[in-house]
């Protein structure tokens, strides 16, 4: 089922987790955190609107970097149900697409639950203080990828978000398959 992020709450903070990730460290938000803001991004491997995304997700989050803005991807998905999503299949996506961001393992959950995070990809863009700043969509892409020439919002708005410390008033919801949770 797809589901749309709910809008941006301006200057939420960041919430912080300390989980592994595919590197063999662990992560904690401030070892994260750029010096003009964080983009923390909940994916996984097997949802079709990550795949559809995931080669300009890279691309956008190498020219972030270099704009002091980093990036974290967690994955909270139930890997019982869902065994593309397991650990040593994350370990392989990240080397495949030559992440250039740590790719952690929210087993529990409570880190995908604290953020509020509803699907895969939900982009929580965050300035140089952790305050809220973006909660919208990689770009027009859906379960395809969207035309070459499409206008980059996650990008335009977290290039905003380094150089005000500001988002956009005007957000798009990402959409995506929801967070597989698991059975209570």
């Amino acid at each position: 089922m797809a589901l749309e992020t709910p809008v941006c709450e301006f200057g939420l903070p960041a919430v912080d987790f300390s989980l592994p990730g595919t590197d063999g460290k662990i992560w904690t938000l401030d070892e994260c955190r750029g010096e003009n803001g964080l983009l923390v991004m909940f994916i996984c491997n097997h949802c079709p609107y990550v795949q559809a995304i995931m080669d300009r997700l890279v691309r956008d989050t190498n020219a972030l970097k270099e704009l002091g803005v980093n990036s974290v991807a967690i994955m909270s998905n139930d890997v019982n149900d869902y065994p593309e999503d397991a650990f040593d299949n994350m370990k392989h996506l990240a080397q495949q697409k030559q992440f250039s961001f740590p790719y952690l393992y929210d087993e529990t959950q409570q880190v995908a639950q604290a953020y509020g995070a509803v699907c895969t990809p939900d982009f929580f863009g965050y300035n140089g203080d952790l305050q809220l700043q973006y909660r919208g969509r990689l770009d027009a892409s859906k379960k395809q990828a969207a035309a070459s020439d499409v206008r980059r919002d996650l990008f335009e708005a977290m290039k905003q978000v380094a150089e005000t410390g500001h988002g956009p008033e005007n957000q798009i919801p990402s959409m995506g398959c929801s967070i597989k949770w698991r059975a209570a």
